[in-house]
């Protein structure tokens, strides 16, 4: 999969603005962002889709020119239950949410219904209209509520009920502005 690259001298502005990497979306791709680390940034400020390359940790003087350092692969061990919380009450693929005042069991999701949760997930509980994180979703909806409605045939389906509720629980709708945003998003970062 390609990759786009992004160089910053200052990873501040883009971690309070996430939405500037929007201008260097491209579908299919991920983002490199290359800057100077903080002292304060620990593990992965950004969302899916993103990865960080601290300079002085992954690039070095060789030969006369500038190498890249690949990490090393993670000596984390693998998480055995899939639907554990990784990101925030979510698992690691967004398609399961551990929250205990909807449901006592974690709740399961469609693919389409994670692609949404992982796409309001990476822009940090910032306020984005719906076209934006649908179509970084890659979902044809104008709403990320479209992907929850229960149809008529699932009525008292107690799964259906959980995912609408569960996307009641986690995203705050301001309709008039067509803007949606996901608080526990950003409280990771804080």
């Amino acid at each position: 999969m390609p990759t786009l690259p992004c160089v910053t001298r200052d990873l501040t502005r883009v971690l309070h603005e996430p939405t500037l990497l929007d201008r260097v979306w491209v579908a299919g791709s991920n983002i490199r962002v290359i800057t100077p680390r903080l002292r304060t940034t620990r593990g992965s400020p950004f969302g899916s889709g993103v990865e960080w390359l601290a300079l002085k940790e992954r690039f070095t003087f060789y030969g006369g020119g500038i190498s890249f350092i690949p990490s090393a692969p993670s000596a984390a061990p693998a998480v055995a239950d899939p639907a554990a919380p990784v990101n925030g009450p979510f698992s690691a693929d967004f398609k399961w949410a551990t929250l205990p005042d909807v449901q006592a069991t974690p709740i399961r999701f469609t693919d389409g219904q994670a692609k949404v949760f992982e796409s309001l997930w990476s822009f940090k509980g910032v306020e984005v209209v719906g076209e934006r994180i649908m179509q970084r979703a890659g979902q044809k909806s104008d709403k990320p509520i479209d992907l929850f409605k229960i149809k008529s045939k699932d009525k008292g389906k107690p799964e259906h009920e959980a995912r609408l509720a569960a996307y009641g629980a986690l995203v705050v709708t301001q309709q008039r502005a067509g803007l949606y945003s996901m608080p526990c998003a950003a409280a990771v970062l804080a």
